[in-house]
């Protein structure tokens, strides 16, 4: 690990300061409503009522803001949909319920879309922090559904779980982008049908 990429982690560690807690606040606020690009550290700055200088000393860079905005999203939205699985006493259940999940998320939390997915948009550098933090947590919820999947007893869970994950990203996209509001539960039922298909019990 570089000495630069080892003091990000440093600082990514540390718990937040009361200073540091209203950056991050306000930068989730501006960056997921007006996107990445357009909002600048002197904006940020302003709104959470700190010099430039703070955040950088906090947060190091524009960047590393960026992957803390996007970590802090994905640790809520990981919590939210645990704590519908953790209600559910069936592998189909807990499918079932990741889609309720998604749908409470989406009309509480993401109006414009799966953060992760306009992030990864915004950054073209693969280089970015950002987007390994975006493609870490697709990654996670590709293996939740072959998980979910096996646990079903599908016969090819690695397919299913590709498919349920391709409904979930659907859903989100086409309820956002087309204005369909019960794409969630269409997608909702298409898996459903999907896993008897897939000789799941």
């Amino acid at each position: 690990m570089t000495a630069t990429r080892r003091s990000a982690t440093d600082r990514a560690e540390r718990p937040l300061t009361p200073a540091a807690r209203r950056i991050l606040d306000v930068a989730e606020e501006l960056f997921y409503a007006r996107g990445i690009n357009t909002v600048g550290m002197e904006l940020i700055a302003e709104r959470a009522e700190v010099t430039k200088k703070t955040i950088y000393d906090r947060f190091g860079s524009k960047g590393d803001l960026v992957a803390r905005y996007l970590c802090a999203r994905d640790a809520r939205w990981r919590t939210h949909l645990e704590s519908r699985l953790a209600g559910e006493t069936t592998a189909r259940g807990r499918i079932a319920a990741t889609f309720d999940a998604l749908e409470e998320w989406v009309g509480e939390e993401s109006p414009r879309g799966c953060a992760m997915v306009n992030a990864y948009a915004e950054l073209a550098d693969p280089e970015h922090p950002g987007r390994a933090v975006a493609e870490g947590q697709k990654r996670w919820l590709r293996a939740l559904y072959a998980q979910l999947a096996a646990e079903a007893g599908a016969r090819d869970p690695g397919t299913l779980g590709d498919a349920l994950t391709m409904l979930h990203e659907g859903a989100v996209l086409t309820r956002t982008v087309t204005g369909v509001t019960d794409a969630i539960r269409t997608a909702r039922a298409t898996a459903d049908t999907l896993l008897t298909a897939s000789g799941a019990p």
